[in-house]
């Protein structure tokens, strides 16, 4: 019962957001959130071509799930904007650099961390080696689009996520991953 009203809650607030035509990413990225995301978006597109604003604070994910979000603010036509707050890790990055330079806007507070893929490989040692070439394609991957996005040369993308890279909203922004820190929703 309790969980069925926080369920009803969760729709209600969902149904409310997506009347101002802004989704919330938050938590952790899964295939349930990128479809609940996919659909969302999907009919914000066909209802209008006005903006959508998509608000990001996730430690990240599953990179597929990610680059099904990624790859569905890229197709749809209207503008999307996207707002970091909190964290946006990992996974989260990955989508929040999906939208125009000029519309990834962050809060003054926000946490930005880049990092190669990570693996939970399992398996007989001949699965493990093409799991192993499977990640370092999308290591490759990952590191290309952070470098087109941000403008960095893909050789400094790639030793920056050799390791965890965490950035501050003013880092990111000297990065290249933030275009402004905003206080106000009236700055978008």
């Amino acid at each position: 019962m309790e969980e069925e009203k926080k369920a009803n809650k969760e729709d209600g607030y969902q149904d409310r957001l997506l009347k101002t035509r802004s989704i919330l990413i938050s938590g952790e990225i899964n295939k349930d959130q990128a479809d609940s995301f996919t659909k969302q978006m999907l009919i914000l597109d066909s209802e209008s071509s006005d903006p959508i604003y998509v608000y990001i604070n996730s430690p990240g994910g599953d990179v597929y799930s990610g680059f099904a979000i990624h790859d569905m603010i890229r197709y749809v036509s209207s503008p999307v904007y996207v707002i970091g707050e909190g964290l946006v890790a990992s996974a989260a990055a990955l989508i929040y650099l999906a939208a125009a330079k000029e519309r990834r806007l962050a809060f003054p507070h926000s946490t930005y961390l880049i990092h190669q893929p990570l693996s939970q490989m399992k398996g007989v040692a001949s699965d493990m080696a093409i799991q192993a070439e499977k990640m370092e394609e999308l290591r490759k991957a990952l590191d290309q689009l952070i470098a087109d996005a941000t403008g960095k040369d893909v050789k400094e993308v790639s030793a920056d996520t050799e390791r965890d890279c965490w950035l501050s909203a003013s880092e990111a922004l000297s990065y290249g991953i933030v275009s402004r820190i905003i206080t106000r929703k009236s700055e978008i």
